[in-house]
């Protein structure tokens, strides 16, 4: 039998991911091609300390700031397979995450595998005719060495994990022209002793806004937190004060909020999410619409029905990241080994757009149609009674669950816990 050929498009955890469960199925493929940008693993678990570009002109990968911790225990974002260390804290460091991440490398024989410094340029179908047999698609890989030169492979199936957190989403904000102060996105957001004492206002009160804002306040900064949703009633510091939707920056360089109120900043921080961004992709000739915020249309949110040997691996959000890459993974190497049977590509198309449907139908706006959240444990059911691996364990879900709620509570604190799992189902608080 000859073995397929898999190529991997990042060395971030769902590139390592996918990597691993390709190493592991030495039966049906042949080691896999691993791209990677940088000259490590971990894609944005890497702290780096610069921001805008490298030297070779291509943009800074990494979103990492110096203080983050994550915001899910280790527990419940472990692979299923490989756990943390279980004398740490639940909720990690950066740095332990991307050790973790290395040692997931070293311990599945991944690192042989990556072409390091490596940029992908390009990913196209192309149409292979063997007498006697239907054609069938393969995919070439142009890629770019450090040293500038190409070369171009050929692949029976691309897994793109090249992430979707380095592309900063910069809203277009009425009247920025007459703004004065500094401008950033929190993709290039390190350390607060930057802006210690300043007026900063942040846009934007997802988890990372919120944890930004928090952590300025602790340098003396005066934060104002302006953002869409319902007013957080949780326990906030006392230098953070929340306001509506930013309307606009009026003539004289101040900011006007949705609420009426008015305030003069010396920095206007932009943590308004991320765009999906694959130069590397030719989205029409996919059968793909690529927007700032959407992917259409993705069969079982992974793969666009015209070329199911393409896979986007961790495109959803709001999600359990690590194991969401190992259940999509283990499903999309399930299609190409045959162990998993596909619908035609109209029933597919069919399928993505009933998806589409029933979330809109719910009030869901087209820029979260990827927002994943309660559904993704159905989702992930469905992934594994497909392709027949190991379902995750009950008590994953539940201590997401436990932790969301914290989280709401205890905004500031709630990392301070510990927890332990003592079963498929039950999980402990640590003293």
């Amino acid at each position: 039998m000859v073995r397929l050929r898999v190529a991997v498009v990042g060395a971030g955890a769902a590139g390592l991911c996918a990597a691993r469960h390709i190493l592991s199925r030495a039966h049906a493929f042949a080691p896999p091609v691993v791209y990677e940008l940088t000259g490590h693993v971990g894609g944005t678990w890497f702290y780096e300390e610069r921001t805008g570009f490298y030297d070779n002109g291509l943009p800074v990968h990494s979103s990492m700031y110096q203080n983050l911790r994550t915001n899910l225990p280790k527990e419940v974002m472990m692979f299923p397979d490989f756990p943390f260390d279980p004398e740490l804290p639940s909720f990690l460091s950066h740095q332990e995450v991307q050790r973790y991440l290395e040692m997931y490398c070293e311990s599945q024989l991944i690192t042989p595998h990556i072409r390091f410094n490596t940029v992908v340029k390009e990913v196209n179908p192309v149409a292979v005719e063997t007498e006697g047999e239907e054609p069938r698609t393969m995919w070439e890989v142009t890629s770019s060495d450090e040293a500038g030169s190409q070369m171009t492979d050929t692949f029976d199936s691309v897994f793109i994990c090249s992430g979707h957190y380095s592309d900063p989403h910069l809203p277009t904000v009425p009247g920025i022209r007459h703004f004065t102060g500094r401008v950033l996105h929190s993709h290039s957001y390190r350390y607060p002793e930057l802006f210690s004492g300043q007026t900063v206002v942040v846009l934007g009160a997802g988890a990372s806004g919120l944890d930004i804002s928090i952590e300025l306040t602790r340098v003396n900064a005066q934060v104002t937190l302006s953002h869409s949703k319902h007013v957080l009633t949780v326990p906030l510091p006392s230098g953070l004060r929340q306001v509506g939707v930013l309307v606009e920056v009026q003539e004289d360089g101040s900011l006007l909020f949705q609420d009426g109120s008015v305030t003069e900043a010396q920095v206007l921080l932009l943590c308004t999410g991320y765009n999906f961004s694959y130069p590397f992709l030719d989205p029409g000739r996919l059968g793909l619409d690529i927007q700032e915020h959407l992917v259409t249309p993705l069969y079982r949110y992974l793969m666009p029905p015209a070329f199911p040997t393409l896979f986007i691996i961790g495109i959803c959000k709001i999600i359990c990241p690590f194991p969401h890459f190992n259940c999509q993974v283990q499903y999309a190497l399930g299609v190409l080994e045959g162990t998993v049977a596909l619908p035609s590509k109209a029933l597919m198309e069919e399928e993505a757009q009933r998806e589409v449907e029933r979330k809109t139908s719910q009030g869901v706006p087209l820029r979260h149609l990827l927002k994943m959240d309660k559904d993704q444990w159905g989702y992930y059911q469905t992934l594994s009674s497909s392709a027949g691996f190991p379902p995750l364990r009950p008590v994953v879900q539940s201590l997401y669950e436990e932790v969301w709620r914290q989280r709401q509570v205890h905004p500031q604190n709630y990392r301070k816990l510990n927890y332990r799992l003592i079963s498929d189902t039950q999980w402990l608080l640590r003293e």
